[in-house]
């Protein structure tokens, strides 16, 4: 089945899911700014991208601004260098946050935001179970394995060519596709996301090099930093609790990144004896960054998040703690310890 055809089958879903009134305004602006969240991810950088593949067949002007330089790993996005991290000269009819719940988690680019015009229009277009927006346009589809599901489903209602630029389009849109579902293994997978995928996939997107590149290639730097954090994993609530630390001086003597500590949270979720994993990484003195996974036996991972102001999915969430990394741990395995008291499980 071709990319036309695929696309046919999935117009009734895109014109039953995607709201009218952000279809119209997407058929109506000139110029529009399109911001995911700080830190973004491939899911983030790929819905903003995508959305503005799609509007500029349209003929609109589209600046996505972000408030950090991205990640290398997400350079399989073959339209990455599009990120902008100062706003351009124009002043936007619309600004749309993508992946992202209000202003606040899109760091500098979020202030920006708030000082535009009342007159400019806002939106907001997420698949996080524990977004809040307040946005007056908001999509928001907690049942969507990623927000470049929605987007495909976007491209779909506008009737955009997903194929275009040799498929350019639909390799930035799959690879929030497979970044958020871990290539399908995660249970956020539906029949809608192996639709939009196969679209996708023949659209013109690598789908097996995507994950390959994602998830199967990593540089030396990388697998020295991950040794040296694994190395010191730790058990908690008669291991059911894995947790594990990145400090600071680990990525001085492993040479590696910030960035390349990905991925070592989904490791320690594969311990079969746990249900909860947590990562933590010493930002600074005063910031340490959490990471979640669950299982399905265990806690809601929005619940631990949301103890600390983050959030995110059920199985898959964050936060950023202002306190130091021991101070952050020990909040942090109480918070498990007393949730997991109130669902009466043993210690």
């Amino acid at each position: 089945m071709s990319a036309v055809d695929r696309a046919a089958a999935l117009r009734s879903e895109a014109n039953a899911s995607v709201p009218a009134a952000l279809i119209a305004l997407l058929r109506s602006v000139k110029r529009i700014w399109v911001v995911p969240h700080e830190r973004p991810d491939g899911d983030a950088l790929g819905a903003a991208l995508g959305l503005q593949g799609i509007l500029a067949q349209r003929g609109v002007e589209v600046a996505v601004l972000c408030s950090e330089v991205p990640p290398k790993v997400y350079e399989v996005i073959p339209t990455l260098d599009r990120v902008l991290l100062s706003p351009p000269d124009w002043t936007p009819d619309a600004v749309i946050l993508v992946d992202c719940g209000d202003t606040k988690r899109a760091g500098s680019v979020g202030a920006l935001v708030q000082e535009l015009p009342s007159s400019v229009q806002r939106a907001t277009i997420d698949h996080h179970v524990s977004n809040t927006s307040a946005s007056p346009l908001e999509w928001i589809d907690p049942k969507a394995a990623a927000t470049c599901e929605m987007v495909s489903l976007i491209g779909v209602a506008l009737e955009a060519d997903l194929a275009v630029d040799g498929g350019a389009l639909a390799t930035t849109l799959a690879t929030g596709v497979i970044m958020d579902t871990a290539t399908f293994q995660h249970n956020n997978t539906t029949p809608r996301t192996l639709q939009v995928a196969g679209l996708l996939l023949a659209a013109g997107a690598p789908i097996s090099e995507i994950s390959r590149r994602l998830y199967r290639a990593k540089p030396y730097t990388q697998v020295q930093l991950h040794a040296r954090v694994l190395d010191r994993v730790e058990q908690a609530d008669s291991g059911k609790t894995v947790w594990a630390a990145m400090l600071r001086s680990d990525l001085a003597a492993s040479g590696a990144t910030v960035e390349e500590s990905e991925g070592i949270v989904d490791t320690l979720a594969q311990i079969n004896e746990a249900d909860v994993a947590l990562f933590f990484k010493e930002e600074s003195a005063s910031e340490t960054r959490l990471s979640i996974r669950t299982k399905e036996s265990g806690l809601d991972a929005t619940a631990i998040a949301a103890a600390f102001s983050g959030g995110g999915h059920a199985r898959a969430a964050g936060a950023s703690i202002p306190s130091s990394l021991d101070t952050a741990v020990a909040a942090v395995l109480q918070c498990v310890a007393s949730l997991r008291a109130e669902r009466g499980e043993a210690s």
